[in-house]
């Protein structure tokens, strides 16, 4: 016989729903090994740390096959936060568009993220937030050119079922959802 009562199990579902918990999800904690490290943190003799996300922006980039490496703007070890500033030309804005070299230019005195923060994100897309789908993210601080001489940045987007990467050119137009990635 369970010592929880009809009503107390009542209020632990509705607050698993009110908390957003998928009926998967609570078949989860059904069976997670570590029910008592919960009722731990619950009465104050543990807590919750999230890991920190530090990424080497002074590490050598990834080389796409195909293209090579021309300017990479280092930035230390950088602490991943969800909340990037993004950068967006008065052209971006005002629903036109910025060619990639004039927007490059734009960019010198901005504290731009480099492919290192795009590449650790493709490695973790978990961290990458679903306001960010519809978007193409611009990682300025790393600049590449491909076999036949074009300069290029590469981008993070959403491919509808996965992130991926692709390469923005800089004689090209960039538009308002093509904003550059900063860092805060």
């Amino acid at each position: 016989m369970s010592i929880l009562t009809i009503g107390a199990m009542n209020q632990l579902g509705d607050a698993l729903e009110k908390a957003g918990f998928s009926a998967e999800e609570v078949t989860k904690l059904k069976q997670f090994n570590n029910l008592k490290g919960i009722r731990d943190i619950l009465n104050g003799h543990a807590e919750i740390t999230y890991p920190e996300h530090l990424i080497d922006c002074d590490a050598t980039p990834f080389v796409p096959e195909g293209l090579t490496l021309v300017s990479h703007s280092k930035g230390g070890m950088w602490k991943w936060n969800p909340n990037i500033s993004f950068y967006t030309s008065k052209k971006q804005k005002q629903g036109g568009y910025s060619v990639g070299n004039d927007l490059r230019k734009e960019l010198e005195d901005q504290a731009v993220l480099n492919a290192n923060v795009l590449d650790y994100l493709l490695a973790h897309p978990e961290l990458i937030p679903e306001s960010w789908k519809g978007k193409a993210i611009f990682f300025w601080g790393t600049i590449y050119r491909d076999s036949y001489g074009s300069l290029c940045v590469r981008y993070l987007h959403w491919r509808g079922s996965q992130w991926g990467w692709d390469c923005g050119y800089l004689d090209c137009g960039f538009y308002g959802d093509n904003p550059a990635a900063l860092a805060s």
